[in-house]
């Protein structure tokens, strides 16, 4: 009876966990949801053919240190898993272990264990950006003549502007657009349903306009899709796979005039191309964490990189033979209010 119990106790946690504190509450996207339950399904599934626990016998326990460690070992060596998949996995459910800490607090010592395992250490891959030139060229490559040309360069001038995310602008609604105000602006629901406020270059604007009418009618205020499917219409999204092919075969194009454009060139790269030019242009860290809506700056300082730009002003400094005529200050005899930037009291007097 008390194993029963114990497994009517964790089944109803995940239920709840995924069909009531989860959906259609906002708090994880989609694509968030989706993993959360593939992960389940998987965890289960080991637990049944691995470690011979059935829907009767499934407890709180099954879930603990020893457990999970055996299971993130068999994702890697039976499933293939590598390790960056092993620590989404991970991730999903230390989420679930923290909803069920709350829920039961005689049961946060689950959710404790399973802080203490550590990630797979996985090798980081630098998302790669493209010089403005090959920006300029990229875009250029959708022909303005046809309906679908002027759709994409909407679409991908929109992204380069404000550095969103490729499933933000997906999102976007006719309602989120302001661009009827002093200052032109978007308004992007991100990750975790946070708001953040974009304003929206010149030409960008041109081309949104432009698109509207087009497209829209030149309506200003509806819950439609800014970019919609043909097949649904304007209730309906563009796909992100579909996108990204669209982007592929313009990038082949624009490689042909412009190598330094990927062939394989997708959607998130044109993020990581705004923000390392707004970092060439002079913004700083904390004005491009804002924007690309990072909660923590520690993020942009991963997520961005030095740029070609940048690198060649550094090494044309080193190449200068100016610094080699400025003078040490290091070497000079100075008082240390001078050395600190402050002038000596004795100027004063």
């Amino acid at each position: 009876m008390k194993s029963k119990n114990n497994s009517l106790t964790i089944t109803r946690l995940i239920n709840s966990w995924i069909n009531e504190y989860l959906s259609g509450s906002g708090i994880v996207s989609e694509k968030t949801l989706k993993n959360y339950k593939i992960t389940l399904i998987i965890f289960i599934s080991f637990l049944e053919t691995e470690k011979s626990i059935d829907v009767n016998s499934i407890c709180p326990n099954s879930f603990n240190n020893q457990i999970l460690e055996e299971w993130l070992k068999w994702l890697m060596d039976t499933r293939g898993c590598l390790p960056s998949t092993c620590n989404v996995r991970l991730s999903a459910i230390r989420s679930f272990l923290k909803y069920v800490s709350r829920k039961d607090i005689s049961l946060a010592y689950l959710y404790q264990e399973a802080k203490n395992i550590p990630f797979r250490k996985v090798q980081k891959n630098k998302i790669q950006g493209i010089s403005k030139k090959a920006m300029k060229v990229l875009l250029s490559m959708p022909k303005q003549e046809t309906r679908t040309g002027r759709m994409y360069l909407a679409l991908f001038a929109l992204m380069y502007n404000t550095g969103v995310r490729l499933n933000e602008v997906l999102s976007l609604q006719i309602k989120n657009l302001l661009i009827e105000m002093e200052i032109p602006q978007i308004t992007i629901i991100g990750k975790g349903n946070k708001i953040r406020i974009i304003s929206i270059l010149p030409r960008t604007l041109f081309l949104i306009k432009r698109y509207l009418r087009e497209f829209h009618r030149g309506e200003i205020n509806s819950n439609n899709y800014v970019f919609y499917s043909r097949n649904v219409g304007p209730i309906g999204k563009l796909s992100q796979s579909a996108i990204n092919k669209q982007l592929k075969k313009y990038a082949k194009l624009g490689h042909e005039i412009c190598s330094e454009i990927p062939i394989n060139f997708h959607c998130h790269q044109i993020r990581h191309t705004a923000a390392s030019h707004w970092l060439d242009n002079g913004m700083n860290i904390v004005q491009i964490a804002t924007i690309l809506g990072h909660s923590s700056i520690q993020t942009t300082m991963v997520y961005l990189d030095i740029s070609v730009e940048m690198k060649a002003k550094a090494l044309e400094k080193v190449e200068d033979p100016m610094i080699d005529i400025v003078k040490k200050k290091w070497n000079t005899r100075c008082s240390l209010a001078e050395i600190c930037g402050l002038v000596p009291l004795t100027s004063h007097t």
